[in-house]
């Protein structure tokens, strides 16, 4: 699986988007955003535990809505969602399950 599929995959059951909209990585950007948008609206505080439990950087989203206080704040935070995941994807793939770890220093 690739890694923007991974992303696909976690992101539409954590932030339960709608499987139809998992077809391509446009859709999916779209309805992350969509679901961002309502969450802003109708329950942030289900989307402050989202971004908690992806370990969206506090300070940094912040910094960021601050920064670019015109553009949509949706946007920015699906930005962020899809960056996080990507690495987090990228980096079980590199050092994958045992964090980089050697037999001898497991235990």
């Amino acid at each position: 699986m690739d890694d923007k599929a991974e992303v696909i995959q976690s992101l539409s059951q954590l932030i339960e988007l709608p499987v139809a909209k998992q077809n391509n990585w446009a859709e999916f950007e779209l309805s992350l955003r969509d679901k961002i948008n309502d969450l802003i609206q109708y329950d942030f505080q289900k989307l402050v535990e989202c971004l908690y439990r992806i370990d969206i950087d506090e300070s940094k989203l912040k910094g960021l809505l601050k920064k670019q206080e015109h553009e949509d704040a949706a946007i920015i935070i699906s930005r962020l969602i899809i960056e996080r995941q990507l690495q987090k994807v990228r980096d079980r793939k590199k050092y994958g399950n045992t964090g980089g770890l050697s037999d001898e220093e497991k235990w």
